[in-house]
């Protein structure tokens, strides 16, 4: 069955989502074209050659234009079947099934795929049942060196992704991904992730992402990997995403890491506020992070922190801290402008959407945005998140630098608190990828003109 599989997003990387998918569709025999849809546009004769559609939305801003897209092709072909597949895939049902989507598989679920191609019956399938993935199949898909690239030491290198397990041991509240694996975790084969790490270092890359949601979910798997891979391209560079609490636990393994090749690690902070942080269940404190921020530098990496600076609860104050903390931690060059301005989201199956703390706020399901829609009880710091988002979405079009926008970013934060905040260095220092969206963000003006949607 020939098989169109279309990819939105993926931060800035070669989609796995579509590659995965591929590899077992092409081992049950199935013709496949992966398209990315961030890089190419949609060509009218794929769809023409499609006998079924498979559009991965593996997190909310795939899904956003992941919908826009299939109505684009439902448009086109009223018959043909169009599938949604990834973590996000069965967020939204019912709006998706408005823009001619009719099955809908999340977690685990390429066996359930594979069988939908032979069978295309309307089906919502999330599963996070233990499977065996097969190798991806990246073959058709973009050059690597059209995506995101570190940024180290003066130069930019051609970087991959992998991934060594899939979804996570911990349920923090805002996440997505315990709506899918409540609380459990797949891994990969050690033998898969070295295939495809050796693939796309043969292809060019110099550097590989490894996207777990949490590299340590399963520490001696994670380092068996890691040691497997470097022994195979030891020249090879690497980051990982660690929670705050494993990188307190597992301190001792910080140093191999390092040797390994880890240049630096993202760890997902999100406040500095304690009670903002319980709410979520993030499982750390404020100090927590100093301390983590402390462990990662003395073991010769760098740590690259991810923030969820507005929610209900956070206060102008609030915001104020955060600035601070970056200050006071030497992160700026570890902070991309837009980590400043994000917001909580709260698509369906969120475990924060029956929170008690979460229900004064709540304001009703908002199909356009895919999420329940909540208000701040200061609507002064709605109008600042609106404001610190605005000027990020101008600077992205007018190609500022990262420091500019930083500087304006915290004018616009110590105005609002009425206090005088550190000033933003001359020079920033940090290595990180040239990519500086985020999984968690609404779809910026740009990647729905660049799909030819318009907002």
């Amino acid at each position: 069955m020939r098989t169109l599989l279309l990819s939105t997003y993926e931060l800035g990387h070669q989609p796995l989502g579509i590659a995965g998918p591929a590899a077992e569709l092409a081992l049950a025999g199935h013709e496949v074209r992966g398209r990315d849809l961030s890089i190419d546009s949609l060509d009218p004769d794929d769809v023409v050659w499609a006998e079924r559609v498979v559009v991965s939305v593996p997190m909310h801003t795939a899904r956003r234009l992941g919908g826009d897209v299939a109505a684009s092709i439902h448009a086109l072909d009223q018959h043909l079947p169009i599938a949604f597949h990834g973590l996000y895939g069965t967020v939204s049902v019912d709006e998706a099934r408005a823009q001619g989507v009719r099955a809908f598989f999340a977690g685990e679920a390429e066996d359930e795929l594979v069988a939908w191609i032979d069978d295309p019956r309307p089906v919502v399938k999330a599963v996070a049942d233990r499977r065996t993935p097969t190798a991806p199949l990246r073959s058709g898909l973009p050059e690597l060196d059209r995506y995101a690239k570190l940024r180290i030491d003066g130069e930019e290198r051609v970087s991959g992704y992998v991934e060594a397990s899939r979804g996570c041991r911990h349920r923090c509240r805002h996440c997505p991904l315990p709506a899918v694996y409540d609380g459990r975790y797949r891994i990969v084969p050690p033998e898969v992730i070295v295939a495809d790490a050796i693939a796309q270092v043969e292809a060019g890359a110099r550097h590989l992402t490894f996207g777990d949601p949490d590299f340590l979910n399963g520490p001696v798997h994670a380092l068996k990997v890691l040691r497997a891979v470097h022994r195979a391209a030891p020249d090879t560079t690497f980051d990982l995403t660690i929670k705050v609490e494993h990188l307190l636990d597992h301190r001792e393994v910080l140093e191999e890491l390092a040797e390994l090749g880890v240049v630096f690690i993202v760890s997902a902070f999100e406040h500095t506020d304690d009670s903002v942080l319980a709410i979520l269940d993030k499982g750390h404190t404020a100090r927590d992070m100093s301390e983590a921020v402390a462990l990662v530098d003395e073991a010769g990496m760098e740590l690259r922190p991810t923030w969820l600076p507005f929610t209900p609860w956070t206060t102008r104050t609030h915001m104020a801290d955060l600035v601070r903390f970056l200050a006071d931690h030497g992160l700026w060059g570890a902070i991309d402008p837009i980590q400043l301005t994000i917001r909580l989201l709260l698509p369906d199956g969120s475990l924060l959407v029956d929170h008690p703390e979460m229900t004064p706020h709540l304001r009703g399901y908002d199909p356009a945005s895919l999420g329940h829609v909540w208000e701040h009880p200061d609507p002064t710091v709605d109008v600042l998140a609106r404001r610190l988002a605005d000027t990020v979405d101008q600077a992205v079009g007018a190609g500022e630098g990262d420091r500019e926008v930083l500087v304006r970013l915290v004018d616009i934060i110590a105005e609002a608190a009425g206090v005088s905040l550190p000033a933003v260095p001359e020079e920033l220092v940090g290595t990180g990828l040239t990519e500086a969206w985020f999984c968690c963000a609404e779809p910026s003006t740009s990647q729905t003109i660049s799909l030819g949607i318009g907002r």
